[in-house]
């Protein structure tokens, strides 16, 4: 069953953000070696983004605006595991390691 782990950004300094990124690839390597890796990555921040919608069939690419949030999504991991379980233990590794909760969703449709 595949799984996303969500995990949201953070007021980091620098320097934890720098060790944050470091604990993370052990987490991707550790996933990456037991075959439950699909993909991960950490995301730009919403200012290198873009907007995206289609308006009137029309597609509109903006700056903006974003979502008012506190938090903004930062990364992912999507990890194909054998259960609900097994991806709450994963959650639970990448949560011990950014100090904060993070978000699982399973996903509906698999390609």
């Amino acid at each position: 069953m595949k799984y996303l782990v969500l995990i949201y950004g953070q007021d980091w300094t620098p320097e934890q953000a720098a060790q944050g990124l470091r604990d993370l690839m052990v987490v991707q390597e550790e996933l990456d070696r037991s075959g439950e890796l699909v993909s991960s990555a950490a995301l730009d921040l919403p200012t290198g983004g873009k907007v995206v919608q289609v308006r009137e069939g029309v597609q509109v690419v903006t700056d903006g605006p974003f979502g008012e949030t506190k938090e903004q999504l930062a990364g992912y991991f999507m990890v194909d595991v054998a259960d609900d379980d097994r991806a709450q233990q994963v959650a639970g590794r990448v949560s011990a390691v950014v100090g904060d909760r993070v978000e699982l969703r399973g996903t509906v449709l698999s390609g």
